[in-house]
């Protein structure tokens, strides 16, 4: 048996969502008759470059732009979710419920708050909805980074943001299996649409390893239903390059009308 890196790590929480990943996962790896390395010790990035890496899901702006040419992708997964269709997803720009402001506009000189600056749900979908809308470069009073869509998710809660992007996919697993997190929260308005979050594997991967992997995963997931259910997950569509070209047209689009930093 071989020995590879095998992570879920994008979509992790609520717990029914990570124990479904691990029993996809698992599922796969019994296919291949492969056994799977800790990546405990491995940073995202570090994982997502390991040479020893089979299969693991990354955000679609940082595989344009940190990891384009050095991953290649598997596919892209084709949820089946309130705001996520078809391989495509968008971000729910949120407010807290009790907020007066009704519409994007009535935020400017809020306080923002996203996940990281290379997230694409984040931050470059947020950056290309209020692109229209700055005044000299600046949409925000401030702009804070909470590390993670669910602490995102508390800051607009406990006050210390107005206005957060989140992952239509996230929300609508929260919203099923730990409602409390999006309790008190309203949708001011979504985003443009998005691919999905892509699976990667490593550069060197055939186009015949990239196709049988495909396969190996949409079996799994066809042998798993409450897995397939539980995640919301269909099937794990074909996927290039060429897809997520749009990340960076909606970056350049949001550059073009002098909003290159979201701030």
């Amino acid at each position: 048996m071989t020995q590879h890196h095998a992570e879920l790590l994008m979509y992790i929480a609520p717990e029914p969502i990570r124990l479904a990943n691990e029993r996809w996962i698992t599922r796969i790896l019994d296919h291949l008759g492969h056994t799977r390395l800790n990546a405990e010790h491995l940073s995202l990035p570090q994982l997502w470059l390991s040479p020893q890496l089979l299969l693991t899901q990354t955000c679609g702006y940082p595989l344009m732009t940190a990891l384009r040419g050095q991953v290649r992708i598997i596919g892209r997964p084709r949820y089946e979710l309130p705001d996520s269709s078809a391989g495509n997803h968008c971000s729910l720009i949120l407010a807290r419920a009790n907020d007066p402001r009704k519409t994007l506009a009535d935020f400017r000189d809020s306080h923002g708050v996203i996940n990281s600056e290379d997230s694409n749900s984040g931050m470059n979908l947020l950056r290309q909805r209020l692109a229209p809308l700055q005044r000299d470069g600046q949409f925000f009073a401030s702009v804070g980074i909470s590390g993670g869509h669910r602490e995102s998710l508390r800051w607009l809660r406990e006050d210390r943001a107005d206005l957060a992007a989140i992952d239509s996919v996230t929300y609508a697993c929260l919203a099923q299996y730990a409602p409390q997190e999006v309790s008190g929260l309203r949708v001011v308005a979504r985003s443009a649409i998005s691919p999905t979050l892509p699976f990667i594997t490593v550069a060197s991967a055939t186009d015949q390893q990239i196709e049988g992997l495909r396969d190996v995963m949409n079996q799994a997931l066809e042998e798993l239903p409450e897995v397939a259910q539980t995640l919301g997950l269909v099937e794990v569509l074909a996927a290039s390059e060429s897809d997520y070209k749009i990340l960076l047209d909606y970056q350049r689009e949001a550059e073009e009308l002098g909003y290159r930093h979201l701030h």
